[in-house]
């Protein structure tokens, strides 16, 4: 479970909510939590973004970043348990952003990231050509998503469950992987060894740039299962 601390001096003297003091930091009037884990990502027209909740109150929220944050964009923050709320920029400086909610936030709900749902790690939406190679056959798949354990793919080739694969993709390192479950042409890959959260982070903001091909209009009909 997250662990969470309430901070007591979290309430500005004289500030409204979100509004930035001479440091550059944003003071909110509702109290202020510190969320000493919790995985996050950011959504915009660009693509989606992995980062790290630092606090959060019912009025907004500050967080880690690994990348300086599309600009002219409205961003959507999306917690681990579907949860989405509209975001609004107060500051952003290397390493960190503070935001405002427009609308006030079930805080207890974000604190505990409460769901119906088992928790599962955070996964990026992509469109992403890539390549695998299995057995002596190589074929172009489109990368669906990705997390820090795995993958969903789109592929024209047949593969067995447990069967091992080699993955491959612009600004990717190469990735042994092999196959957890099938549904169709669709695909879900466990790695054999796991991205670090920063790590793939980072990646994340130049794998967006790659994304540009729409889901299964290059894997020929003939080749579905």
């Amino acid at each position: 479970m997250t662990e969470v601390v309430h901070t007591p001096d979290g309430q500005g003297q004289g500030q409204q909510a979100g509004s930035l003091p001479e440091d550059g930091s944003e003071q909110r009037v509702a109290p202020r939590f510190t969320l000493l884990i919790r995985t996050a990502k950011l959504i915009c027209a660009t693509g989606e973004y992995l980062c790290i909740v630092r606090d959060a109150s019912s009025t907004g929220v500050s967080i880690r970043t690994f990348h300086p944050l599309p600009q002219g964009v409205q961003l959507t923050l999306e917690l681990p348990n579907g949860d989405q709320h509209p975001i609004e920029r107060v500051w952003e400086k290397e390493g960190a952003a503070g935001f405002r909610f427009p609308v006030p936030v079930d805080i207890d709900r974000l604190l505990h990231n409460k769901s119906r749902y088992p928790k599962r790690p955070v996964r990026l939406k992509l469109q992403l050509p890539a390549l695998i190679s299995c057995h002596g056959r190589t074929a172009g798949v489109v990368i669906h998503n990705i997390s820090q354990q795995g993958a969903q793919i789109e592929s024209p080739l047949y593969m067995a469950i447990d069967q091992k694969l080699r993955l491959e993709a612009d600004n990717l390192p190469v990735i042994q992987a092999r196959v957890r479950w099938r549904k169709g042409a669709n695909y879900g890959l466990v790695f054999d060894d796991t991205f670090q959260f920063a790590e793939l982070a980072r990646l994340a903001d130049q794998l967006q740039g790659n994304c540009n091909i729409e889901s299964g209009t290059w894997i020929p009909d003939t080749f579905r299962r």
